[in-house]
């Protein structure tokens, strides 16, 4: 009995502080040992291959290598490091998208957007093009930011909105511009215009000053229908705004959430100050012309395309 007894007592090293203090024996399990001696291994190899240590004022480069091909087209064979890894996959991935790229170059716009298969290819690589260069200024959703960019989901197209005058656009930017009329019209000319202008998109207004602004506009003392058409339409060619759209225009503090009065001291603002904004930059020498390409028909598709 006291044999049995003693084999069950805890086991110890044998080191005893203060008298009763012991150390007990209770060695890890065995699996877990040699799972430490492989961390331990693999940390050796590890060491071995990839960067690792600090070295002066470098680094261990390792042994192993990543072959890519770079921006200008030439293959480079660099010690294994993250950027050489992510162009090795960027590579790979431009490898795969390459066949697509082809049939789209090939591929006029109309049919592009009947084809299932490459209409999902460029939703999928327009997007990223899109996030990548354009989003910045027009949102990543494409509604545009008043005061900076256009929105390029409803059907109101400074430039209009076919594909050759979308790819138009991208290729070689825009340059918007509306001249003052602070020295050229007096306060009540301008008044008087501004409630034409606001009348025109259904907003109410002055109508005895819209009548007066409706024969300015139309004369060749105000000459607005230069630009904006006889209609007020706007002329695609130069960019003129469309002044009988019921929407919020880019340079003009105009909105149909507006008081009347708003409206009208906001459209009064800018025939007075003019526009200096609107430029788009060109994209020619930054895009490839497929990826031009697929860009134009991604905007075409976000719902405004004509």
């Amino acid at each position: 009995m006291t044999d049995q007894v003693q084999s069950q007592a805890p086991q110890t090293t044998g080191h005893v502080w203060d008298g009763d203090l012991q150390e007990y024996n209770n060695p890890l399990p065995a699996w877990w040992v040699w799972a430490f001696y492989a961390t331990v291994v693999f940390a050796l190899i590890y060491w071995v291959l990839y960067p690792a240590w600090p070295l002066g004022k470098g680094f261990t480069k390792g042994m192993d290598t990543i072959t890519y091909v770079n921006n200008l087209g030439q293959t480079k064979t660099v010690p294994w490091n993250t950027r050489a890894l992510l162009m090795k996959e960027m590579n790979k991935a431009a490898a795969e998208q390459k066949p697509y790229f082809e049939k789209v170059m090939a591929t006029p716009y109309a049919q592009i957007v009947h084809d299932p298969e490459l209409s999902n290819f460029v939703l999928s690589a327009g997007r990223s093009l899109f996030l990548n260069n354009c989003a910045a200024c027009h949102q990543s959703g494409g509604q545009g930011l008043h005061g900076l960019s256009a929105n390029l989901t409803d059907d109101y197209w400074l430039y209009g909105g076919t594909f050759a005058k979308i790819q138009q656009t991208i290729t070689y930017g825009r340059h918007g511009y509306m001249p003052p009329f602070r020295d050229v019209l007096s306060g009540t000319q301008i008044a008087q215009l501004a409630n034409y202008v606001v009348s025109l998109s259904g907003q109410p207004a002055d109508q005895t000053a819209a009548k007066a602004g409706d024969v300015l506009f139309h004369s060749q003392t105000a000459a607005c229908y230069y630009c904006h058409g006889v209609n007020a339409k706007g002329r695609s060619v130069i960019g003129s705004a469309n002044l009988t759209a019921p929407v919020s225009w880019i340079w003009t503090a105009y909105r149909s959430s507006n008081t009347p009065a708003e409206n009208v001291a906001a459209v009064a603002h800018t025939i007075e100050g003019g526009v200096y904004k609107g430029v788009m930059p060109t994209w020619k020498d930054r895009l490839t012309p497929v990826q031009i390409k697929v860009l134009t028909a991604y905007v075409h598709e976000l719902g405004g395309g004509q």
